[in-house]
């Protein structure tokens, strides 16, 4: 009886562990994954296209983007996307880097709304600038802490508005962010979803976007990121450069404050 106890016993004890030790598996073998191709990341190509793009002379004023204030002056690159959402006293407004972009498109070269937020998310055979863009800007900060101020009114408010988006419930699963970001150990399929509200969950998270989808065969911006997420909660989808995606970045960014940035990354 002694020995069928402990048997019993055992088995329970590897039964209860088998979900824990199979999802350490999984992780483990997409880690080694990412590691093996981490040395040849297609998203340099990105990034090289991205530099093309923001020293050509385009649109309708003849004229390259080497002027855009990202923040940190004309044309400065280096560091400003880990200041980012920040307030810009220009227009008066809080700013994250997709429409900074944007104005700097509109303003410097000409564009109009239509054409600068055209193709923002790529597609089989229908490439986006934008994504490029992103891609050789944000690799200029690689390395630098996030440092996302906060100090002025309006960011603060930003950061407000988009805790409370964060939090808000809708849709027709009546989802949240929240309700998959907001938990240690939560995961869909082989996806595991990072506890925001854990300072290096949040840190490890927002410092590797954009990244390479290998499943998608495409470099994705936070913008886009954020807008399946809304997508997949059921959300109407918002608008390419909308405040309300401003502010959940503020959020964000906000929380992974001292993190490394280590992007364009690598994902599935």
């Amino acid at each position: 009886m002694r020995h069928t106890s402990h048997y019993v016993i055992a088995t329970a004890i590897i039964v209860a562990a088998a979900p824990a030790i199979a999802q350490t598996s999984v992780t483990d073998e997409i880690a080694k994954y990412r590691q093996l191709l981490a040395d040849g990341n297609p998203a340099e190509l990105w990034e090289m296209r991205g530099e093309e793009l923001w020293k050509k002379k385009d649109g309708p004023q003849k004229a390259s983007l080497e002027q855009c204030d990202l923040g940190k002056g004309p044309g400065v690159l280096k560091g400003a996307y880990v200041e980012l959402p920040r307030y810009f006293k220009d227009v008066n407004k809080v700013m994250d880097l997709e429409q900074r972009l944007l104005h700097c498109r509109m303003t410097l070269q000409g564009l109009t709304r239509e054409q600068g937020t055209k193709t923002p998310f790529a597609s089989a055979g229908n490439p986006s600038d934008i994504e490029a863009l992103v891609s050789y800007i944000t690799a200029e900060s690689k390395g630098m802490k996030m440092a996302v101020t906060a100090s002025h009114p309006q960011e603060k408010t930003a950061y407000e508005i988009g805790k409370k988006i964060f939090f808000h419930r809708g849709g027709a699963h009546d989802f949240a962010c929240a309700t998959c970001h907001s938990t240690d150990g939560q995961r869909i399929r082989l996806q595991e979803l990072p506890n925001i509200l854990t300072k290096s969950n949040a840190q490890a998270a927002y410092t590797t976007w954009p990244a390479y989808r290998v499943s998608q065969g495409e470099v994705r911006t936070m913008q886009h990121r954020l807008n399946d997420c809304f997508r997949q909660q059921r959300f109407p989808e918002p608008l390419y450069g909308s405040d309300a995606i401003t502010a959940v970045t503020m959020f964000l960014a906000k929380n992974a404050e001292g993190g490394v940035y280590n992007a364009p990354a690598l994902k599935r």
